[in-house]
Parts: C-alpha cells; sequence; structure tokens
C-alpha cells in the first residue's frame, strides 16, 4: 500500500508538474504575442513621417482661414501663410454688418433647415428601423433591400428627376420643399446606423412594457428611443453637418428670389467686381462656429454610437 501511495504521489506530481509546464509556456506564448503586437503598433520614423504630412495636409487650410480673417486685404495678398500684426476684427464687422444682411439671412434658414430636417430624419428613421428589426412581414423585408440603394445611387444622377417633380408639387423655391428633400435623403443613413443599434435592445424590455399597458407608440417613445442616444447623436451629427455644409441643393431649390444658406451666402460674397477676401475667410469662420458646437456637445456619444451599433449589429 505504501508503495502504490508513492507511485500514485510521484505520478500525480509528475502530472502536476506537466500542466504547470504547459501553463507557463502558455503564458510566455501570450506575453510574446501581445509584445509583437505592441511592437508591430508603434509608429517607425516613416509613419511617423507620414502621418505628420497627412496632418498638416487637413490642418493647413483650416490655418490659412483663421490667420487671413484677421489680416487685412494688403496683407492677404502679400503675405497669405504668413501671421502679420496687427490683427483686425474688420472683415467680422463687415460681414455682420452688410447692409442686404447676407450672413444673418443664410444663418436663419440654415439653422432653421438643419434644425427641423435633423430632427425629422433622426426620428423617422428611428421609427423606420424599429419597424424593420422587429417586423417578420413582407414589407419590413422589401424595406430590407429597398433602404440601402438611397446610400447605392449617387445623389447628382437623381437631382434633375426630383426638380420636375418638386416643381409639380410646388416645392420649388421655398424652405419647406429644401426640408422635404433633405428628409427623404437622409433616411437611408438613419435606418442603417439605427437598425444596428437597435439589435442591441432586447425585445423583452418591449414585452415588459406591452404587459403593464404601455401601447406601441408609448412602449418605442419612453423605452426604446431614450436607449438610442448614443446612435441617435452619430445620426444628429452625420446629418446635420451634411445638411449645412449642402451648397449645390439649396442653390437650385431656393433661387436667387427665395434667400439663401450659409453656403451660398459664402458664395455671394463674392461677385464680378467685388473681391473681398478678407470678409469672405470671416464669413468662413462664422459659419463653421455653429455646427462645431454641435460636434462639441454630442461627441462623447459620437464613436460610441457608430461603434455600439457595428459591433452588435
Amino acid at each position: 500500500m505504501t508503495a502504490d501511495a508513492g507511485i500514485s504521489s510521484r505520478t500525480g506530481g509528475g502530472k502536476g508538474a506537466v500542466r504547470t509546464g504547459r501553463t507557463l509556456r502558455g503564458r510566455r506564448q501570450t506575453n510574446s504575442r501581445i509584445n509583437n503586437q505592441i511592437d508591430a503598433g508603434r509608429a517607425g520614423p516613416a509613419r511617423t513621417l507620414i502621418a505628420l504630412i497627412l496632418t498638416g495636409l487637413f490642418i493647413y487650410p483650416i490655418y490659412l482661414v483663421v490667420l487671413n480673417a484677421f489680416k487685412t486685404q494688403e496683407n492677404i495678398y502679400r503675405y497669405p501663410g504668413l501671421p502679420t500684426m496687427p490683427l483686425t476684427w474688420q472683415n467680422f464687422v463687415d460681414v455682420l454688418a452688410r447692409p442686404d444682411r447676407l450672413f444673418w439671412t443664410g444663418l436663419i434658414n440654415s439653422v432653421q433647415i438643419t434644425v427641423v430636417g435633423t430632427l425629422l430624419s433622426t426620428m423617422i428613421a428611428a421609427m423606420m428601423a424599429h419597424y424593420m428589426v422587429r417586423s417578420t412581414g413582407w414589407f419590413a423585408k422589401m424595406l430590407w433591400v429597398i433602404i440601402p440603394l438611397g446610400l447605392m445611387i449617387p445623389p447628382a444622377t437623381t437631382l434633375l428627376p426630383l426638380l420636375r417633380m418638386m416643381r409639380d408639387f410646388g416645392l420649388i423655391g421655398s424652405v419647406f420643399g429644401l426640408i422635404v428633400l433633405y428628409v427623404a435623403g437622409s433616411l437611408p443613413f438613419g435606418v442603417l446606423v439605427f437598425t444596428g443599434f437597435m439589435r442591441t435592445i432586447p425585445k423583452e424590455l418591449e414585452e415588459a412594457a406591452a404587459m403593464d399597458g404601455a401601447g406601441p407608440i408609448r412602449t418605442f417613445w419612453s423605452i426604446v428611443f431614450p436607449l438610442l442616444r448614443p446612435a441617435g447623436a452619430s445620426v444628429i451629427i452625420f446629418v446635420a453637418v451634411g445638411l449645412w455644409n449642402d451648397f449645390i441643393t439649396p442653390l437650385i431649390i431656393l433661387g436667387p428670389a427665395n434667400g439663401s444658406t450659409i453656403t451660398v451666402g459664402m458664395y455671394r460674397q463674392i461677385s464680378e467686381h467685388v473681391s473681398n477676401y478678407g470678409a469672405v475667410f470671416a464669413y468662413m469662420v462664422l459659419a463653421t462656429i455653429p455646427i462645431l458646437i454641435l460636434f462639441v456637445f454630442l461627441q462623447k456619444y459620437f464613436v460610441k454610437g457608430l461603434l455600439s451599433g457595428a459591433a452588435k449589429g
């Protein structure tokens, strides 16, 4: 018995030693892979140089706009890329105090179009995404085919048919018609973002709300929609930036006799006989501020909303 116990003890000890050795080797291999990944992720001199060059290419236009907005017309021509003293605020005064109120008219129109168009696009896209994810009917399946086409077809190819359709409905030359066009054009992107995030919301939450007596509409707005906040922030930023920066659509839809947006007003700052580039640069800086403020307030939800829908969808 004593001999058998000794053999068993030695055998068990040997097996334990083998397992310990395998564990140590596994840990060494894991640590080695982690170190290799860290070394691979470290930027070498070439990567650093390329990154700096690309960063400079993106930052340089912004630098020129902000720098020349505070310079006189003469200094803009003589030293376009160099800072000069003294700085002047006259360019901003020229933009804000212009007799035809070009900046203020464009700002009011752009704020109105962007706010209404973004909110409507976000709410309608969220409701459509909820229906497409939760429904199993033939219409929901058809929407899964139709909605992506809105992102595949270039907008320029549909501009002429849309203009004819809007003319038939009497929407040419009105802010309302432009908002309708923007809402319809923004739905495909919003629906795809919301559907990716919608799949992460347990259906049991809606079933529990239904058992408590809540209807479908109240369940969506009280339970589901608040959970879509990260995805909603991403949609709001993308849609708002797109509507705010659009140039060709309001130029054609509104026309010269029905006001302008912030981007069309920037275009009208320069005419055949007037070229105050200092005022143009100041106009650019002022036009950037509202959308920059929006991004600052929603940036904490921005990446979270896109990655959550992409990773869990």
